[in-house]
This record gives structure tokens, C-alpha cells and sequence, in this order.
């Protein structure tokens, strides 16, 4: 029986990953980690350990004593923060990742660094612009005001949709940003601007051995978890999304991934989003993570955290397709406190009157 250790395994992402190991076709001992114990009871692991923050200079020496007396084969990262931290440090894990290297990760880690390199190779993107200062802001702003009616304001860095915000002003912007540095210790160098994209929201979720895309499945955000409440409207965490057959989204997320990392190995997750005239533009790739809902695909028969699991240990998959990989009009509905439901082709069981 393989021995997993999944770090994050108090979050909703870690859940949802191990949700796909626990309906794949064979059993796997999960041992799951966190900085907190909490929400780490939920968890359905096999047994559980509070560890430090990464940050911690313990944590790598704490996972490795976690591996030892767990006879641990395999470490699977779900925190953007984790997986920097073991990517840098996986020579000293005493088990095995499967990762991409760590300048890709780095490169993809950038949003703002990101968009300059997809532009040079005719990846669409939104036009965008890093800020450095208040005069960097005002002057980008500027340009950006003479085409667009709304601009998006977000973190360089960081997932669910960190520091964003949509203005229409420069001080709205600056407000904004103010707030972050005040409350959250941000500088002007963490953030970047670029155009509002009003569109359809779509999701990639892939995997890749040496270059080689093994597998993927793309699917529409239709409405996220408490959008409603926040400022930006979306938490990038989907409430409802649906299963999309697009050669545009496909193709758009293939050219991006191989662009930074021509040998791409692992799991990488883009996403994209229509601007006003409805093309789809590329806004960022996470790398060496599943997206949150990464046990959507599996209950649809295309369990990619298992494959990736199976390609670690090195061992023969199943022919895939490498596209498309779940029927077209599935749907994921899922709720805090309600769980989740596969609803497939639009089968709703209620009705109108």
C-alpha cells in the first residue's frame, strides 16, 4: 500500500484531493499535516500532526521525522506557500514529490512576470502593467482608462484571488492599496494592474510528464463561494462550474504552460477569462497544485490526482486523452455545510412551475 503525506490537509483543496484518492481502485495510508489542528479533524486521513509554518527553519527537519516513522513514499503539497518551500527543499525530503523544477515555479509564482512572457509568445492576455510607485500607478492607469472602462487591481502574487479589486478611479485604486500596506504589510511592488475582462471564466486542469501533456479537462466558473460578499464579486473557489469542450481554452492553456516550461512534469492548473469582445485572454498558471476542486473530474471518471500519484511511482497509465476528458455540460455543485453533487448533462431533478 502506497503511504502518502499531504500537507494543507485542513484546507478545502488538500479535502478535495484526498476525496480523489479515497474513490480511486486501490487504497492508499494517508497521513495528513497542518499548522493548526482544527479543521484538520475533517480531514479523512489515516492520521494526522500539527507541523510549523513553512516559514518555520523546522519544517522540513518536522515533515522529514513525520516520513520517518510513517514510512512515508510521497509528498503532495496543496498550499502555494508548501509547495515553494518543498520544491526548494526537496533534496532534503526523505520521500518522493513530483514537481516541476523550481525556476518554473518561481516564473509561474509571478502573475505580472507571467503576462510579459505569454505576450512574446502570442499568448493572449490582458494588457497589464506592474506597479512600482504611486507615479507608476497614476501614469499605467492612465493608459489603461482610454480603452477600458474598469481596471483590475490585484496582488503579483498569491492565490484566491488576493488584493483584487475592480475601479474605475485612480484613488479607488490607491485607497486599495493603501489598505493592504497599512493593514497587510504589502508594498507598492506587490501589485499590478491590467484591463477588467467581463467574460466567461474558465479553468485548465492538466498533467504533464517531460513535456508531454498526459491529460486535462477545462470547465466554466459559473458562480463562485461567496462572491456575492466580496468586493472583487469572485473567490476564484467555484460554488457551480461546468465541463467545457473548447479548442481555444485547450489550446490557449497548452501554448502557455509549454512557453515557461518547454518539459513541463506535474500538475498544472491555468486560468482564463473572455475580455469584452468575448476572446479568451490567459491570466495565470498555477503550478505543482491541484485547483481546489480537483475531485470534480475524478468522480467523473478522470481522476488526474491519482494519475499524477501513479506517474510519481513511475508506473504505466491507462491510455487518456489528452483533451476533453470528461464529457461535455457536467456540472459541479458544491455549498459549505451541503458537500457536492456531479449533475450530469444539465439532469436537474427539480422543476418549474
Amino acid at each position: 500500500m502506497k503511504r502518502i503525506l499531504i500537507t494543507g490537509a485542513g484546507g478545502s483543496a488538500a479535502f478535495n484531493f484526498i476525496d480523489s484518492l479515497r474513490i480511486a481502485p486501490e487504497d492508499f495510508y494517508i497521513v495528513g499535516v497542518d499548522t493548526k489542528p482544527y479543521h484538520l479533524e475533517l480531514s479523512p486521513v489515516d492520521r494526522r500532526y500539527v507541523v510549523p509554518r513553512c516559514s518555520d527553519p523546522s519544517y522540513i527537519l518536522t515533515l522529514n521525522k513525520i516520513i520517518q516513522k510513517e514510512s512515508i513514499d510521497f509528498v503532495h503539497a496543496q498550499p502555494d506557500t508548501e509547495v515553494m518551500v518543498i520544491s526548494q527543499n526537496r533534496h532534503k525530503i526523505k520521500a518522493k514529490t513530483f514537481l516541476p523544477e523550481h525556476q518554473v515555479l518561481e516564473t509561474f509564482a509571478n502573475k505580472m512576470k507571467c503576462n510579459e512572457v505569454w505576450k512574446k509568445n502570442n499568448v493572449q492576455v490582458p494588457e497589464a502593467y506592474y506597479i512600482t510607485s504611486e507615479k507608476d500607478l497614476e501614469t499605467n492607469m492612465q493608459k489603461l482608462l482610454i480603452n477600458h472602462e474598469k481596471i483590475w487591481l490585484r496582488a503579483v502574487r498569491g492565490a484566491g484571488s488576493k488584493a483584487s479589486l475592480p475601479v474605475k478611479t485612480i484613488a479607488q485604486a490607491k485607497s486599495w492599496i493603501n489598505y493592504w500596506q497599512e493593514m497587510k504589510d504589502l508594498t507598492w511592488n506587490d501589485f499590478m494592474i491590467s484591463e477588467f475582462l467581463p467574460g466567461k471564466e474558465f479553468a485548465f486542469q492538466s498533467i504533464w510528464e517531460n513535456g508531454k501533456l498526459v491529460t486535462s479537462q477545462a470547465r466554466e466558473r459559473v458562480e463562485y463561494i461567496f462572491g456575492h460578499l466580496t468586493p472583487s464579486g469572485q473567490t476564484s473557489s467555484p460554488s457551480i462550474a461546468k465541463t467545457v469542450h473548447r479548442k481555444d481554452v485547450n489550446d490557449m492553456a497548452t501554448k502557455a504552460i509549454k512557453s515557461v516550461d518547454p518539459n513541463a512534469t506535474g500538475v498544472f492548473c491555468a486560468d482564463m477569462k473572455e475580455n469584452v469582445e468575448g476572446k479568451v485572454c490567459l491570466t495565470e498558471v498555477n503550478a505543482g497544485r491541484f485547483f481546489t476542486t480537483s475531485n470534480f473530474f475524478a468522480h467523473a471518471d478522470s481522476n488526474m490526482p491519482y494519475y499524477l500519484l501513479r506517474m510519481a511511482y513511475g508506473e504505466k497509465l491507462p491510455k487518456l486523452p489528452q483533451y476533453n476528458a470528461v464529457p461535455e455540460d457536467y456540472w459541479w455543485v458544491r455549498m459549505i455545510d451541503m458537500g457536492y453533487k456531479l449533475v450530469k448533462n444539465n439532469g436537474w431533478t427539480s422543476k418549474r412551475i
